[in-house]
């Protein structure tokens, strides 16, 4: 007992503790988007079922023996790939489909020792059914998911903050070669014990002997709640990640919940209350509904939590009330399994290229009322009739979110990185937006007279208005990580040059079909495709006088834009004396630190500059309020009026890490 338990517990730990540190090392390389977890996810859900269908195939299909030898190669075989660490070659160039080459790289880095990983737990819970035939197997799958559970606490808590992403690589490869020993032992030891199968399995009791196979019907059932689970996970994560950040602690969450739901409603029945869960679910789809268009995320994130919780309680409680007995259990992981997989390639694949803006999760709370619905359909005719106008509430305050990023809209578009909108507004003056998510990206005033006027995070006030008006007077080099709208550009005169670095290619189309910066302007523009900091790696030094971080993943800046390895290629391509620029504003997260501690590494002088416009004031409605960093060793500029009134300088925090492409640590920066 305590070797299956610890072998099948080892490994569960080992496969979601996996999926951080190999998701946060690749992260960067990717541009920081939401969009990387969520084909991460697929990889792990569909590595998953081809784990858990090997162990149906070949418990059904091989004798004991032979599954034992087949196992251990396979198990041998992979320590051939060991450390788990991404080949720098799968860095993107700019014009691949990024979720192929994610794709390709998760399956050749850390294929085979997940795959493995994958069908520890059905594998050794059917050699543990057969071995010892009077013990039930599932509450083995509870410890399983508990292991999962206690994976994914510990990174962001005691393993992000203070171990580097190489050490934790080499570390996870030592204790899975330790697990392999493991499991090894197990298998060996269950092969010993296959010559008392048969006798074993006649003294099991009738009814599990003379069970029917499960119906169609019912392994449907299995898949489509599952499915249902895995799709809500995925949707909820994508929906707070595209307006927070890209953070792996904001990836946890969900899935933590997720995994919690599967501790306690295959633990025991006990924990699984149907009345109750029902109502809970009932009450949790349309309140989610309504809420799925709020940027009041201090309210929403707290909903939409709890809300998963439940509906994962619903899935995952009725799908363990359909299990069948033991000897079908391999099976029944299976569909569990291919559910879940069906479910992370709808929201992470399907979805990006069918949809034309973030209408799944949407989508994905009508689907589970109906489900609910179906789940009670047979129960009292009351019950019935309040499944159904659950159903008609979910469905009314989803379709109204869906209008509400449709009407809203004057243009939409999506592809991997991210959904992109223009919104048009007439009062109190002609104003266009662009909307990465739910986050504005830069605008244009439309006034003819006004359209090179500086507008949103660009005003005359910001940190921006103040540097450009305190440079001098020459023809300056600017680039640019983040084009946006472009609303940069209402600074650029004759002579200047505006280099901008845009991984998403959607980005470019709107900005040049929608907003008219980049063809009005007198200054010489040029746009470089892919990933900022990956495209000024490869270039040769541009002498930038000012140099502006404004990429942003979700409402932050992405993290892999923020290290001291990104600071030296920043130091390469700007000219003595020249400016980094770094977009502070943010709602959750507060990088002053972070840029303070690597303007100190370098000696130069970090000046926070904050602008809250008054709505009064006329321009308020297309000004935005924000906060900028000025990062120089130009004292005169430092001195300039306008920096030097409004400015606040910034010293590194005693004690604080400089943050390394290896190690940053999200904790200490959390508003």
């Amino acid at each position: 007992m305590i070797l299956y338990a610890a072998a099948i517990f080892l490994g569960a730990f080992l496969l979601f503790l996996v999926q951080p540190i190999i998701a946060k090392q690749i992260l960067p390389w990717f541009g920081g988007s939401a969009a990387v977890w969520a084909t991460c996810m697929v990889f792990f859900q569909m590595a998953l079922l081809l784990g858990y269908a090997y162990a149906d195939l070949t418990t059904r299909r091989l004798t004991p023996k032979r599954q034992v030898v087949l196992h251990v190669a396979l198990l041998a075989l992979s320590l051939l790939v060991l450390p788990i660490t991404p080949d720098v070659s799968w860095k993107p160039q700019g014009e691949e489909n990024p979720s192929w080459r994610i794709l390709g790289l998760l399956a050749l880095t850390i294929g085979l020792p997940y795959f493995l990983l994958s069908t520890t737990s059905p594998l050794l819970q059917a050699w543990f059914a057969r071995r010892f035939h009077h013990a039930i197997p599932y509450r083995l799958f509870a410890l399983s998911n508990l292991a999962s559970l206690l994976a994914l606490l510990a990174y962001p808590v005691l393993i992000e903050p203070w171990v580097s992403t190489v050490t934790q690589s080499i570390s996870w490869s030592v204790f899975y070669a330790l697990f392999v020993l493991l499991c090894s032992y197990a298998a060996i030891a269950s092969a010993r014990s296959a010559a008392t199968v048969t006798a074993a399995e006649s003294e099991q009791p009738a009814a599990a002997v003379t069970e029917a196979p499960p119906s169609g019907a019912r392994q449907l059932t299995w898949l489509t709640l599952a499915a249902m689970a895995s799709f809500l996970l995925l949707a909820v994560t994508n929906h707070i990640c595209q307006n927070v950040a890209s953070l792996p602690f904001l990836w946890i969450l969900p899935l933590s919940l997720y995994l919690v739901t599967f501790i306690f409603c295959f633990d025991h029945p006990r924990w699984y209350r149907r009345n109750i869960f029902l109502v809970l679910a009932a009450i949790a789809l349309p309140v989610m509904a309504w809420y799925s268009d709020s940027l009041n995320l201090k309210l929403v994130i707290p909903i939409y939590l709890a809300g998963l919780f439940v509906c994962c309680m619903f899935c995952h409680g009725e799908l363990s009330q359909l299990k069948p007995a033991p000897r079908f259990l391999t099976t029944y992981y299976l569909m569990i399994s291919l559910g879940g997989a069906i479910g992370g390639l709808l929201v992470g694949l399907v979805a990006p290229h069918v949809l034309t803006g973030y209408f799944e999760l949407a989508i994905g709370l009508i689907a589970c009322a109906l489900l609910l619905l179906y789940r009670t359909f047979r129960m009292a005719w009351w019950v019935a009739l309040a499944s159904a106008a659950i159903v008609g509430a979910t469905a009314w305050g989803a379709g109204m979110a869906i209008d509400y990023q449709v009407a809203n809209s004057r243009v939409m578009m999506r592809n991997f990185y991210s959904v992109l909108k223009t919104r048009e507004y007439t009062e109190p003056v002609p104003f266009r937006s662009m909307v990465h998510g739910g986050i504005m990206h830069g605008g244009q005033l439309l006034d003819p007279e006004m359209h090179l006027m500086p507008s949103s995070y660009f005003g005359p006030n910001s940190g921006y208005g103040r540097m450009f008006a305190s440079l001098p007077d020459a023809p300056r080099k600017v680039g640019v990580i983040g084009l946006g709208a472009g609303s940069i550009i209402a600074y650029a005169r004759k002579g200047d040059t505006f280099r901008f670095y845009e991984i998403n290619p959607q980005v470019v189309e709107l900005a040049r079909r929608e907003f008219t910066f980049m063809t009005d302007t007198p200054a010489k523009i040029e746009v470089v495709l892919g990933d900022g900091r990956l495209s000024l790696e490869r270039e040769a030094s541009q002498q930038f006088d000012v140099l502006a971080m404004d990429a942003f993943s979700g409402d932050s800046i992405p993290l892999h834009l923020l290290t001291r390895e990104a600071m030296a290629i920043y130091m390469r391509h700007l000219k003595p004396g020249g400016v980094l620029a770094f977009q502070a504003t943010n709602r959750f997260i507060n990088i002053a630190p972070v840029v303070a501690s690597l303007a100190a590494e370098y000696g130069l002088t970090a000046v926070m500059i904050s602008d809250a416009p008054e709505s009064d004031e006329g321009a308020g409605y297309w000004i935005s309020g924000t906060d900028q960093i000025l990062v120089t060793s130009n004292q005169a500029l430092l001195d300039a009026e306008k920096i030097r009134d409004n400015g606040k300088v910034l010293t590194a925090m005693p004690g604080f890490r400089v943050w390394t492409d290896d190690f940053n640590n999200l904790l200490r920066v959390l508003k």
